[in-house]
């Protein structure tokens, strides 16, 4: 019996959709709800699962066609599932009694409008056996790292995409040689005379690259213990913990190609450089930001709160609180509530352009940015308007460990309507935050710090905060965005008008 494979709901309005990459071929074996394609429309990607098990059939619709919903995708044939035209193997007479089977290791969904990645690191090598789901390899986009498991268990076989290779969404990486009994067989390699050991030719792993800029370390302190002694990530780590050796002369180091924007440098002073590659996730901050630059008409307004209010509230409660909701009461979740508070009164902070058109959010999704060794990121709080005190802490807390442990998923990050960037806890006294595109708006926290200041005629000495609000003065006026930062202040001086939402 034959089942229809068709194009689902792709939401309100939404009418058609661009077929993006097929993870099934004609004559695989499917399983019921196993991912067959995925469809990109203009404001999400579907997946399309199988609707039976069996043996997939001829595709109606290849990769990169125009499908409207309903539309015929691709047809299975339910039952035992036969081999696809073609791609019978030749038996061996040593296979094993049940054959193997190769699986091709694909790249996964890397995330809306993330189209490539790097191959950071591979953990297994070919010839490894594998279990499923074991981790083989580790992906870099230019907003997260991504683990590629083992879809099921076997040896590894041919690895088709080498570290520091860019390979595209749905792109194979490699292949898995499944099936019990199924041997190690590397590839033998011809015998050669032993590879130089300069280490001037070898390209060390892009993992290992980026922890010894961060540790500042160079690749002569760094003992490889990879293919022609090739760095790898766990060598860099043990150089760092070992003794610091006594420093040695630093050798001459490959001169960079010419870049029009450098100015000419003393041959003394080259020699003491070192050049290391951006991240992609340093890359694409550096572009966001300029783009933001820009792009958008931009402007800071400024003001000072009095944070009294908060911190005897928060010392009052902070126990009762921890104790009930086995979380800290920090300053975010005052700051949070204050702006979703904002935002309401203001509406056009938390709005952007789409073309001629201003879109207005009626919610509140709050990103907060995060310092990582990696770089700036920014987590979201869905539906933060919605949220209480403790959920807001409990959840800022959770998205705080998973970006410094870069664990945060695509969706995570991305849907923001407006920002909090607390750079205080850096010790900033006054800043002025770029904008995080689309978005209109972005709210700068800084140090709190003890000042004199005027009440009701004499001079006290109370902790103040600045408060920076950037926004788009495309969208968002001066009125609009001083009234904002008044309304923040006010929530913030005197807490309890959170409470009445006054």
């Amino acid at each position: 019996m034959s089942t229809e494979v068709r194009v689902p709901t792709l939401g309100e309005s939404v009418t058609e959709a661009t077929v993006a990459t097929w993870f099934k071929q004609p004559g695989d074996t499917v399983a019921a709800d196993e991912m067959l394609c995925e469809l990109e429309t203009d404001k999400v990607t579907v997946e399309v699962p199988a609707p039976a098990a069996g043996t997939l059939g001829e595709i109606v619709a290849p990769e990169g066609e125009t499908v409207s919903v309903d539309a015929l995708l691709a047809t299975i044939t339910e039952g035992a599932a036969k081999p696809a035209a073609g791609k019978a193997k030749a038996a061996r007479p040593d296979a094993a009694p049940q054959a193997a089977q190769d699986i091709a290791v694909m790249v996964p969904t890397l995330g809306e409008s993330v189209a490539e990645a790097t191959v950071s690191t591979w953990f297994k090598a070919q010839g490894d056996h594998v279990e499923r789901d074991e981790i083989l390899c580790e992906l870099e986009t230019d907003k997260v790292s991504v683990e590629v498991p083992a879809p099921a268990a076997g040896t590894l076989g041919a690895i088709l995409a080498a570290e520091g290779t860019t390979v595209a969404a749905g792109g194979q990486l490699a292949t898995l040689v499944a099936g019990e009994g199924v041997a190690a067989s590397p590839t033998p390699k011809p015998a050669a005379a032993p590879a130089p050991t300069t280490g001037k030719d070898i390209e060390h792993a892009p993992s290992a690259k980026k922890l010894m800029a961060e540790k500042g370390l160079s690749p002569d302190a760094v003992t490889g213990s990879g293919r022609d002694g090739r760095i790898m990530k766990e060598d860099v780590m043990r150089a760092a913990e070992a003794p610091k050796p006594a420093p040695r002369p630093a050798a001459e180091p490959p001169k960079p190609a010419p870049d029009a924007a450098r100015a000419p440098i003393p041959a003394e002073d080259a020699a003491r450089e070192e050049r290391v590659r951006m991240t992609r996730l340093r890359q694409t901050i550096a572009r966001r930001l300029k783009d933001a630059q820009n792009s958008a008409a931009m402007l800071t307004t400024y003001n000072e709160i009095d944070m009294s209010g908060v911190m005897a509230l928060r010392k009052e409660y902070k126990d009762l609180f921890e104790k009930k909701h086995g979380v800290k009461l920090g300053f975010m979740s005052f700051f949070t509530k204050a702006c979703c508070h904002a935002l309401a009164e203001v509406p056009e902070v938390n709005a952007e352009i789409d073309g001629t058109d201003i879109v207005y959010k009626q919610f509140v999704h709050m990103g907060i940015a995060v310092g990582t060794p990696s770089g700036l990121v920014v987590p979201v709080l869905r539906n933060a308007h919605a949220m209480g005190f403790a959920e807001i802490e409990k959840r800022i807390a959770e998205l705080g460990i998973r970006a410094r442990d870069g664990k945060l998923s695509m969706a995570e990050m991305q849907g923001g309507t407006f920002t909090i960037s607390n750079g205080g806890v850096y010790g900033s006294l006054m800043s002025s935050p770029i904008l995080n595109p689309p978005q209109s708006g972005i709210l700068g926290m800084h140090k709190i710090q003890d000042r004199p200041v005027v009440v009701a005629g004499q001079i006290v000495i109370r902790p103040m905060m600045y408060l920076a609000l950037s926004y788009d003065h495309r969208i968002v006026d001066g009125k609009g965005a001083v009234t904002f930062l008044v309304r923040v202040k006010e929530a913030l001086e005197d807490p309890r008008r959170l409470l009445m939402d006054l």
